[in-house]
């Protein structure tokens, strides 16, 4: 992306950034302790699409920087991929969740939400210009491809979403390893993400 390009980029990123912060558009909000929008390169080739924040993002106002951000990167290092290339948010801007005594517990986005806050998604994605934006987990999916959508049936191969031009990976969310009980079935689900990110970055 030329320098004049990816300072435009920027710019518009600021101030779809500053319009999110206010966002009302679903309930979200009341809960959340903040927007929690992307961040990475204006002129990043690779962009990644979570579900939603969860409670560390949430309080921190950053994606990705909870215990399933430390799985992306294991997964990103064993891609041979620098997290600072890439443009990572989600596909919902609010943490959604319900509380348990002291603990929130995350909540899946209605497709009500999703579509209440794709506006953003879309803003992000026609400012970066991505090569291929990677769809981690069924709310992603959904997001990108406006319906629900099958990640095992899918996963592995480019798909041409409806809503925009560069091609769709869709991927397991880091958080699923995170529920996998025994440590060889982690492990292999955490070399499938690496592949899945590689394939990626190699188109």
């Amino acid at each position: 992306m030329p320098a004049d390009r990816a300072s435009l980029a920027a710019a518009e990123l600021r101030t779809l950034r500053s319009e999110a912060a206010v966002c009302r558009a679903c309930p979200l909000w009341k809960d959340a302790t903040q927007t929690v929008f992307g961040e990475g390169p204006a002129d990043a080739r690779v962009m990644l699409v979570g579900e939603q924040p969860g409670d560390r993002e949430d309080l921190a106002g950053h994606p990705f920087v909870g215990p399933a951000g430390r799985v992306l990167d294991e997964a990103l290092e064993l891609a041979g991929i620098e997290r600072s290339s890439l443009f990572a948010t989600n596909a919902v801007k609010h943490f959604k969740f319900r509380a348990r005594g002291k603990r929130r517990i995350h909540q899946r986005p209605s497709v009500g939400e999703i579509k209440a806050c794709r506006p953003w998604l879309e803003g992000e994605i026609a400012a970066v210009s991505p090569s291929v934006v990677v769809g981690l987990g069924a709310t992603a999916a959904h997001s990108l491809m406006g319906r629900a959508t099958a990640i095992g049936a899918n996963r592995g191969r480019p798909l041409q979403s409806p809503l925009l031009d560069a091609p769709v990976l869709l991927t397991a969310h880091p958080s699923s390893i995170l529920r996998e009980r025994e440590r060889e079935l982690r492990h292999a689900a955490l070399r499938n993400l690496g592949e899945d990110l590689a394939l990626a970055a190699s188109l």
